[in-house]
């Protein structure tokens, strides 16, 4: 049985171009993240050996550690004693439309899973009470989650809802997103209302994501409205900013 080739970089068209004004250190982790997020270099992978690297593209050394260094402090990669140097899940690009994480991440391949933290009917807090258009104290829905992609956590999700929705229970929360499980219940989300942010970490966040106390998050506040304008989510999410990004598409007003 043939054995599996122990360099996955060796199958990639990588080159430099030394004309360029572009670092070739740059070149070269550029082409590299590029393969890792198209998947061509699979979370797992190990790459080969730096001199050999350095060696095909006739690269010296110190250029080619510095493009996996760059990597690493991206958190695309890991230096592993004993192991080597491995290509961790790759960043999460996620385009700013009105979808749930759950079916982004299904649509991209990435195994998408969900641990229910709570579920149930509580007091609204004042920020949701006045997203969801009731009085401070109103029973609501408070779910929080921890979803995972590829069986590494990526995103704590908390999310308010009416308590008049049907069809949130935990099973069905951890089977797949709540959106789809809003459009089960009769609601056709028409639009929201978003805003993306930043914080550091807690601990209680950290340890929930894989990350250490103090590290970036990205956040997300969303309100999102049926096709009657009414209210029917507000969402506040962390998200780790070493596996995810929001994709934004700019255009300029003639």
């Amino acid at each position: 049985m043939p054995t599996p080739d122990p360099d996955p970089t060796a199958s990639l068209r990588l080159a430099v171009d030394r004309n360029s004004p572009v670092p070739l250190y740059f070149q070269l982790s550029r082409q590299l993240e590029s393969a890792i997020a198209e998947g061509t270099l699979a979370a797992g992978s190990l790459l080969g050996n730096e001199i050999a690297l350095a060696a095909r593209l006739g690269l010296s050394r110190p250029t080619v550690r510095q493009a996996i260094q760059t990597l690493v402090d991206k958190g695309l990669l890991v230096r592993r004693r004993g192991v080597g140097t491995q290509v961790v899940q790759s960043t999460v690009r996620r385009p700013l439309e009105l979808r749930s994480l759950y079916e982004d991440l299904a649509a991209d391949g990435r195994g998408p899973t969900t641990r229910v933290l709570a579920n149930a009917v509580v007091p609204a807090p004042p920020e949701a009470a006045a997203a969801l258009g009731v009085a401070a104290g109103d029973p609501v829905r408070r779910i929080e989650r921890l979803r995972y992609a590829h069986g590494e956590p990526l995103a704590r999700l908390c999310n308010h809802l009416p308590v008049r929705l049907p069809g949130l229970d935990d099973e069905s929360l951890e089977a797949g997103g709540l959106y789809a499980l809003l459009r089960a219940a009769g609601v056709t989300l028409h639009s929201a209302r978003q805003r993306i942010g930043a914080h550091a970490a807690s601990p209680e966040e950290a340890g929930l994501l894989a990350e250490e106390t103090g590290a970036p998050l990205l956040t997300m506040e969303r309100t999102a409205f049926d096709d009657t304008g009414r209210p029917v989510e507000f969402g506040v999410h962390q998200f780790r900013a070493s596996r995810y990004c929001f994709d934004f598409q700019l255009l300029v007003r003639p």
